[in-house]
């Protein structure tokens, strides 16, 4: 499939050929290739069980893939011995779909959490941290309009709330690739909403690439540049979100009524 991304030197995310088989013979993700360049945001759709996850996780390290290769930010992840991966993480931020928090800690300390991979040693509470730092995590809850939040305890935030805290501390890295996995599958509809609109309006301000893979290709349109589609662990779409076709979309969504489904709140947005 002709691709609409950038070739080589160019590319901040470049897959080639990438495959992943688990033990119990699962082919998961199986010969994807493409690449993503600097300052795009990628929306990665599919069913449950499509790959998008797996695809994720090879992008970051976290699975090592069967065949392949997959390079970031001039790195071929795959290659990179543990003290190698744990630099390139730092560029690398990952948002999660369980948010990832720990309850019973304020929100400022889950976001200064984000700046642990770039110090020495263990850190016990808030002024533990150097200054610095300490101002930028309460400028980084502002971005997400959580200030007031601050040191109010996670677990007694909502969905919503928590899922955007995720994204405080995640800036907290500095990063220059977003990895965010099914970011709002948790969420109610309106939070869902507002949650995209943050993340791509933070990565349109800080010129990042974003790979964000999502259920709801509804919420990919408007808030993404280009729309990649994955049946069945293989690459079947990858379009300028502008000029994507509808029945492409559909061939994702396959299964019975499901394809109806999405084309009915695709038609929605028309």
């Amino acid at each position: 499939m002709q691709g609409v991304g950038v070739r080589g030197g160019d590319a901040v995310i470049s897959i080639a050929s990438l495959s992943k088989r688990f033990p119990n013979g699962t082919l998961a993700v199986d010969k994807v290739s493409f690449d993503v360049p600097a300052g795009q945001v990628v929306g990665l759709l599919g069913l449950s069980g499509s790959g998008k996850s797996t695809l994720m996780r090879l992008v970051n390290g976290l699975h090592k893939p069967t065949g392949g290769h997959v390079s970031v930010l001039g790195r071929v992840v795959d290659e990179c011995r543990s003290a190698e991966l744990r630099v390139l993480r730092r560029d690398i931020g990952f948002i999660f779909q369980q948010f990832g928090l720990v309850g019973r800690m304020t929100c400022i300390e889950n976001v200064l959490v984000g700046s642990l991979g770039r110090l020495r040693g263990p850190r016990l509470g808030v002024r533990s941290y150097p200054k610095a730092l300490r101002t930028q995590a309460l400028e980084n809850l502002e971005r997400v309009g959580l200030l007031a939040q601050a040191f109010q305890r996670a677990d007694t935030l909502s969905g919503g709330q928590m899922q955007r805290v995720a994204i405080a501390r995640s800036l907290m890295q500095q990063p220059k690739v977003l990895l965010a996995d099914e970011p709002v599958a948790s969420l109610d509809p309106e939070s869902s909403v507002q949650v995209l609109d943050l993340i791509s309006r933070i990565a349109r301000e800080d010129n990042m690439t974003v790979l964000c893979s999502l259920h709801q290709v509804e919420l990919a349109i408007g808030r993404t540049d280009r729309l990649i589609g994955l049946r069945d662990g293989q690459l079947i779409l990858d379009r300028l979100t502008a000029g994507a076709d509808q029945a492409e979309i559909m061939a994702l969504y396959r299964r019975t009524g499901t394809a109806q489904s999405v084309e009915t709140r695709v038609n929605q947005l028309a």
